[in-house]
């Protein structure tokens, strides 16, 4: 049952990830990857949010494993920054790895605040 939990989320995820990144691409013109700094800062805050609260493990599954697991893409992080490198971007490569790092873990610690403001 959690293998298909964690499936349904990720189903979810991963073409939501997909769309806002091209979204976001497509509107801004631009070397740095800001639509998997988008995806990935939403992904570390909901799964901040949902580690805070007392969820349990079919929550977790659906949401924290499958759809978040989905949505935020470390494999793609990498593979940008690496490419921005080889092109000759090396100042844009060090600030998405900064901003991402930064982002991911201020987004993360301020998704644990709102569980705790909300679960009082």
């Amino acid at each position: 049952m959690i293998l298909l939990l964690v499936a349904a989320g990720a189903a979810v995820g991963a073409p939501l990830r997909y769309l806002t990144d091209r979204a976001v691409q497509s509107r801004y013109e631009t070397t740095f990857p800001w639509g998997t700094l988008i995806v990935n800062v939403a992904g570390s805050a909901l799964l901040g949010f949902l580690a805070a609260l007392p969820a349990g493990e079919g929550m977790m599954a659906l949401l924290g494993s499958g759809f978040c697991g989905a949505l935020s893409t470390y494999s793609t992080f990498g593979y940008e920054t690496l490419r921005l490198i080889q092109t000759g971007a090396r100042l844009v490569a060090v600030l998405n790895v900064v901003a991402g790092i930064a982002a991911g873990l201020a987004a993360a610690g301020c998704g644990a605040l709102l569980a705790h403001l909300v679960a009082g």
